[in-house]
């Protein structure tokens, strides 16, 4: 039996909510966000279930920020135990995944590179909905209210190719950089999810790939 505190079944929904909502995007729902997914008439009703849970200490709620929501750490575990025994025997040897920490990346070079991983970490792969190929670690706070830390260890799938909305990373020139992607016609922008933060225009010609999409987010302080 999983060690964890008795939820309403609200409060479940909200959770699964939650995790979903990582999974897919790398960041956590907006309070609209729960509030409209779950019918509820305003915002205040979805702070009021957040609230409860983070009192039961199932996540922690970061103010000042619309998505400033996390899974405690026991939780992680929980979600990951549960799924973990639903799924380990119909798809054997897929439970988990060895996966390089990736930390600065030098200029010019590939993000994978041998020189740029710092370690390499074992997790249920039961915790992402989408496979993701390597841990990048987190600089700045440029997408604070996505939930996204300095620290953080962010979840990537490597691709080239992401949709209107998604969080990326996206290599400019020498430049490495996790943003939200934002595609107007022929016009790409990368938003920054922080008012202090300048949004990135790519003008015609100017150095501009794809390295990735964020498919889950990690509290570095879970893997010490």
């Amino acid at each position: 039996m999983l060690d964890h505190p008795k939820l309403t079944a609200r409060q479940q929904e909200i959770l699964d909510l939650i995790q979903t909502a990582i999974a897919r995007t790398g960041a956590p729902p907006t309070r609209a966000e729960i509030a409209a997914e779950l019918g509820f008439r305003s915002v205040n009703a979805a702070e009021e279930h957040l609230q409860a849970l983070a009192r039961k200490g199932v996540i922690e709620l970061v103010s000042g920020t619309s998505r400033g929501i996390r899974l405690c750490s026991h939780t992680v575990r929980n979600i990951n135990a549960a799924r973990g025994a639903q799924f380990a025997s119909a798809i054997p040897g897929l439970s988990q995944l060895t996966l390089p920490l990736v930390g600065r990346v030098a200029a010019g070079s590939p993000i994978l590179a041998q020189e740029h991983v710092e370690h390499s970490y074992v997790l249920e792969s039961t915790l992402f909905q989408h496979k993701p190929d390597y841990l990048l670690k987190v600089r700045g706070m440029s997408m604070r209210d996505a939930g996204i830390m300095d620290g953080d260890l962010l979840a990537v799938q490597a691709t080239r190719e992401a949709r209107s909305g998604q969080i990326i990373v996206a290599r400019l020139g020498d430049d490495v950089t996790v943003k939200r992607l934002r595609r107007t016609g022929r016009a790409i922008e990368l938003l920054p999810e922080n008012p202090d933060y300048p949004v990135i225009r790519i003008q015609p010609g100017e150095p501009f790939e794809i390295e990735g999409l964020a498919v889950g987010l990690i509290r570095n302080t879970l893997l010490v």
